[in-house]
């Protein structure tokens, strides 16, 4: 495995496996890698040649500069997992090699996909992903690129534009990895108690029942069930939770038959921010 830290290098090595007819599969990551991160790999190690990791903490993404501080560095596990796990290339770039001095983000319509859910709560936080995403795409020219259905609206919105700037990219959603109690595998976890890490298989829990409750409860009452059943845990307190269309994002008052729905969530357990969703 290779690991290269400048754009030079990135493209220089990307030539090569392109001069040999290799195809290129790409996994951004921001590290503090989990299984999560490592089943992206090894699907993108099946369906290509080659696989290219990206480890980088996005500045750009963050709306909370408090949040960015506290995002786990772990370099020498992720490498070590990485390589593992037959990942040919690792990009492990500066802000500095990314970014230069107070460059603006992308400017590009989203629409309405990052005005709602994490749009609401976190301004600014899609520009910045499409921003060093599109940037990615632009230096690695990948065949295929690969994406956690965990984080299921910047999916929708990674889709969105790569659809208008890189037509001839295929982007991938992979199912969720979970921790055996249902969490769902994150980086942020490491940054949660042991009992609240334990105590956290309740987002799932609750989520998950909102299939047997469309039944019998009409949405907003079956997001209120929802609701209460994870805040009676302490102290986790839920800042949003939506069904949507899951092609649109667009909120639903009503249960659907007609489109695939979807229930996504975002819980603060003290300073952790822990996001989720399920098909509904």
């Amino acid at each position: 495995m290779k690991v290269v830290h400048t754009i030079h290098h990135l493209q220089e090595a990307v030539s090569d496996f392109k001069k040999q007819h290799l195809t290129v599969g790409f996994v951004p990551t921001m590290g503090a890698l989990h299984q999560g991160h490592i089943s992206l790999t090894q699907r993108a190690k099946a369906e290509n040649n080659v696989v290219v990791v990206s480890i980088f903490i996005n500045p750009m993404q963050f709306n909370n500069a408090d949040d960015f501080k506290k995002y786990p560095v772990t370099t020498e596990s992720d490498l070590a997992m990485l390589s593992e796990a037959g990942c040919h290339l690792v990009f492990l770039p500066s802000a500095d090699e990314v970014y230069t001095a107070h460059e603006a983000p992308l400017v590009f319509d989203l629409e309405m996909l990052d005005k709602v859910m994490e749009g609401e709560f976190r301004p600014g936080h899609f520009q910045g992903v499409i921003t060093v995403v599109n940037k990615f795409f632009n230096w690695i020219k990948p065949d295929k690129a690969y994406f956690g259905e965990k984080d299921f609206q910047q999916l929708a919105v990674i889709r969105k534009m790569s659809t208008a700037l890189h037509p001839d990219m295929e982007i991938i959603g992979c199912p969720t990895l979970r921790e055996k109690n249902g969490l769902a595998m994150s980086s942020r976890n490491r940054r949660l108690s042991e009992q609240e890490r334990k105590d956290a298989s309740v987002i799932y829990e609750s989520i998950s029942l909102l299939t047997e409750l469309k039944s019998s409860l009409d949405v907003s009452a079956a997001k209120n069930q929802v609701i209460n059943s994870i805040q009676s845990v302490q102290p986790f307190k839920v800042e949003y939770l939506d069904i949507v269309n899951a092609d649109t994002l667009i909120s639903l008052s009503q249960w659907t038959e007609s489109s695939p729905m979807r229930a996504c969530i975002a819980v603060w357990c003290n300073e952790v921010r822990l996001i989720d969703n399920v098909p509904v």
